[in-house]
């Protein structure tokens, strides 16, 4: 059985609205887990619905795409044999049902991303900063991808309280001093009333019964473990997201759920607007914290 809150970052990993990179081994590079099938069969669904939804490149990006797909194949070979099996130019995956063919001439970035549950970005380094020159994205978390694809980190992140001058400016330099493939990772979460996986925009938060009591089996809390990981030919910079989640119901009262709800405390009026919670975090911190809303 999976454990959707195997990554908690309310228990310490990071904060709301910090950076919180570490170091992490190469081994815990991708994760893959009995939803692997679960999760590529929605790929394909949504890529076959709308591809320019889920897919977007740059013209001079595909060698920097193969690189990485290369770096991606190695590293599912070595750590991942069970799940992912090269033979030649095609990659069996027995657990998924599926057999991807390597030599079908897509664009290697769209690929990868159908070896992995992760969602994979390039970001590229210019004059303007680092950029978001190639993207598979099949689960954004409130954005879209045709909004995103060629701009910089500032205007990517303009909506983001903090966001701009210090935090751009350090962002910037964790960047350019990445090791080549010494990959870190950072964590995200929010809330949202149900469990689908893309959720290209803002959600209405219908986790409120016709009395307007908050309902617990409404509320669902959505996990973002991101990777970052320089490409030592490209130097391009290979961002994977993963999306982990759950119901809320299975942290209400407990020790996890009483520090989520002192991350939530803690978040100033822009940051609770940004996430949609003004009008509920006090709710939502009582139900995380006893069990149950005010």
């Amino acid at each position: 059985m999976n454990d959707p809150f195997r990554h908690a970052p309310w228990d310490g990993l990071s904060k709301p609205f910090t950076i919180g990179m570490r170091p992490i081994a190469p081994t815990d590079w991708i994760e893959v887990d009995a939803r692997l099938g679960t999760y590529l069969d929605e790929k394909a669904l949504l890529e076959a619905a709308d591809p320019a939804a889920v897919f977007r490149a740059e013209p001079g990006t595909g060698a920097a795409q193969q690189e990485l797909l290369d770096i991606l194949i190695g590293n599912l070979s070595a750590h991942h044999p069970e799940t992912h099996r090269r033979h030649g130019d095609r990659i069996e995956l027995p657990t998924a049902g599926r057999t991807i063919d390597l030599d079908a001439g897509d664009p290697p970035l769209l690929t990868a991303s159908r070896l992995v549950q992760e969602d994979i970005c390039l970001m590229h380094r210019t004059g303007e900063g680092w950029r978001l020159a190639a993207a598979a994205l099949a689960f954004p978390s409130s954005w879209r991808l045709a909004d995103k694809i060629g701009r910089p980190m500032a205007a990517i992140h303009a909506p983001v309280p903090g966001f701009a001058g210090r935090m751009d400016a350090m962002v910037t330099r964790i960047f350019d001093n990445l090791a080549p493939s010494q990959p870190v990772e950072r964590f995200n979460w929010s809330l949202y009333d149900d469990e689908r996986l893309h959720h290209p925009e803002p959600h209405p938060k219908a986790w409120r019964d016709a009395d307007g009591r908050l309902e617990p089996a409404r509320i669902h809390v959505r996990v973002e473990r991101q990777t970052l990981m320089r490409l030592p030919q490209s130097h391009d910079i290979a961002f994977t997201i993963r999306i982990h989640q759950g119901p809320a119901a299975l942290l209400a009262g407990t020790r996890s759920g009483r520090l989520l709800a002192a991350d939530l405390e803690g978040l100033d009026g822009p940051q609770r607007a940004y996430k949609g919670w003004s009008a509920d975090a006090d709710d939502l911190i009582a139900l995380f914290r006893k069990g149950a809303a005010r």
